[in-house]
């Protein structure tokens, strides 16, 4: 499987995504600059965590504008799979992928902490490997991590199956503890928490590795 990460930036975690989908895949993944205007053939893109632009404006908001995002929002309309990780679900977000909005914590503290979340939806490509109601275990750490929609659209989510993961302990104050949304092609997906930071016992945890799997077995 072929995979390609965005790195914007102020990208912080480019290179740990990098090294997690090597680890399941077996290759390394193309690394694209947010000013190129073309992708490289891939299996799977992903936007990763961080701080892209220092977070000015909105957190995201100039990610979302950047070049190589036109290529990217045409691949994941087309029916690419793509994954959006703490930043990159804020751009997600930006860029209209996702429904919603990233606003500051409740509490108006940066949050970094391993939460337990709970798998809500295993029909997607993402969660496939899971079983409803699982547990898993991956680290936040965001400071616009409150995700937010109107009563509406949060409903139309929850009847169309489209939470995939919630918070146990909500750190944020996210709307229906919401942390992680798929698309409704199923295609694309935005997560709050780090599954890249996770991915082996020396790290602390390997529930990431799993999940990266799943990926995998799924698109594979």
């Amino acid at each position: 499987m072929k995979s390609a990460v965005i790195v914007f930036p102020a990208s912080n975690c480019d290179r740990d995504i990098a090294v997690a989908l090597e680890q399941a895949t077996g290759k390394k993944p193309a690394m694209v600059w947010h000013g190129e205007t073309d992708l490289p053939d891939a299996d799977f893109y992903a936007l990763p965590g961080g701080f892209s632009y220092g977070d000015y404006l909105r957190a995201g908001a100039m990610a979302a504008k950047s070049p190589i995002l036109r290529a990217v929002i045409d691949k994941a309309k087309s029916g690419a799979p793509l994954i959006g990780v703490c930043n990159g679900f804020q751009i997600l977000c930006e860029t209209g992928l996702l429904p919603g909005v990233l606003l500051r914590n409740a509490n108006l503290n940066f949050v970094c902490r391993t939460v337990t979340l709970k798998v809500e939806n295993t029909q997607s490509m993402f969660t496939s490997g899971y079983s409803k109601g699982d547990y898993v275990n991956f680290p936040v750490a965001h400071h616009d991590g409150n995700y937010f929609a109107d009563d509406e659209t949060l409903d139309r989510l929850e009847g169309e199956g489209r939470v995939s993961l919630r918070y146990v302990d909500n750190p944020n104050g996210s709307a229906r503890n919401i942390a992680g949304l798929i698309s409704d092609g199923g295609n694309v997906m935005g997560l709050m928490p780090h599954p890249e930071r996770v991915i082996s016992p020396l790290l602390g945890g390997a529930d990431g590795a799993a999940f990266f799997k799943n990926i995998v077995e799924a698109v594979s």
